[in-house]
């Protein structure tokens, strides 16, 4: 590979490390030193969690707000979200105001954490005009059902007619039972055994109640148990928007950045993540870059901070190669803390090797 070439550059955040805006451009540092006549393009992506709001405002075209909202334990904090230029559109991070990062984990309480948060930052959006919000669930303390986002959200009776909502959803779990919101994510969120039960028993009376309201059933819709059943209020009030749609969050993300107008324009893709393992194949971040670009005949390859045997695989079922950017033996606490360093030199690595054909 000879010669100018465009190089599109699309990962997600290596979690707990470094946002996607920074991956890509520690990746583009490191291949411009060795391919200086290459074109680079960034297109950092997010999957609905932590990271979101990064990924679509390095896109431009938005501009930062904040509000006062609860945080999961109800304490008063200032949560941003983004409103697009013309002032028709918002960007709403669930992680926000209901995250999982904003409780110690000394502090965690399940049973007690609420979504209000995040329905008070989707209302606030709502009052300052927009017409149109994107709303990322992933990264929450919270399994309340969507309990509380739905009691901030529907407060003084805000209408919801004119509000087209988007919802990145990156998981296909139940509301309830063993693949339910509180068994399968309750424990990583601090519940007990005895937690999760409670939780599955105070969600399926509150689904009971919801959905005789709303005249809807969707306790068993795939995504429902998403961030703690918030993806079931949502579907249960769907009616009340103008439009509504659970989609994955690469996908809205991908739509979001302009991610098909960069692609036509690429030679190479490179995408990325934390870890490429057997999650991978369930519709992270890489694979769906992947998948997009096979359909576009664009090669494309993935860094990733681990990778595993089911990761590779997954990735080369749809043509793309998985590369770890480790360069030793190392815990994953000593990789976190290295920076962006080890990215410059394997985006470095990349390109020389490119540059051999």
């Amino acid at each position: 590979m000879s010669g100018g070439r465009t190089i599109l550059i699309a990962p997600d955040s290596f979690k707990g490390s470094l946002t996607s805006v920074q991956v890509a451009r520690a990746l583009a540092d490191g291949w411009a030193r060795a391919r200086p006549d290459d074109e680079i393009l960034l297109c950092p992506l997010a999957d609905g969690g932590e990271g979101t709001l990064a990924a679509i405002e390095a896109a431009g075209g938005w501009e930062w707000q904040s509000a006062t909202v609860q945080d999961p334990l109800e304490r008063e904090i200032r949560g941003r979200w983004l409103r697009s230029i013309d002032g028709s559109r918002a960007v709403v991070e669930m992680a926000q105001a209901s995250g999982l990062s904003r409780v110690a984990p000394g502090e965690r309480d399940p049973i007690h954490a609420t979504s209000a948060g995040t329905g008070q930052l989707i209302g606030a959006a709502i009052d300052a005009g927009v017409v149109h919000v994107t709303l990322g669930i992933g990264g929450s303390a919270t399994t309340d059902g969507g309990f509380g986002l739905l009691h901030a959200l529907l407060a003084d009776d805000r209408d919801l007619s004119g509000i087209d909502l988007e919802v990145a959803c990156d998981v296909s779990n139940p509301l309830l039972g063993p693949t339910g919101a509180a068994a399968t994510y309750g424990p990583q969120k601090g519940a007990t055994p005895d937690d999760v039960a409670l939780l599955d028993a105070r969600n399926a009376a509150w689904a009971d109640e919801l959905e005789a309201r709303e005249g809807r059933r969707e306790r068993d819709t795939p995504g429902a148990g998403a961030a703690g059943g918030v993806g079931f209020a949502l579907l249960a009030i769907q009616d009340r928007f103008r439009s509504f749609a659970l989609r994955p969050g690469v996908e809205l993300l991908m739509d979001a950045t302009d991610f098909d107008a960069k692609l036509a324009r690429a030679d190479l893709v490179m995408t990325g993540e934390g870890r490429i393992d057997a999650q991978t194949g369930f519709g992270k971040t890489a694979l769906g870059v992947a998948k997009r670009a096979q359909a576009a005949g664009v090669p494309c390859m993935a860094v990733g901070g681990g990778v595993e045997p089911a990761g590779i695989e997954a990735l080369a079922a749809v043509g793309a190669i998985a590369v770890p950017v480790a360069e030793h033996p190392q815990s994953v606490e000593e990789a976190m803390a290295a920076g962006v360093a080890p990215l410059e030199r394997c985006g470095e690595r990349l390109a020389r090797l490119l540059s051999l054909w």
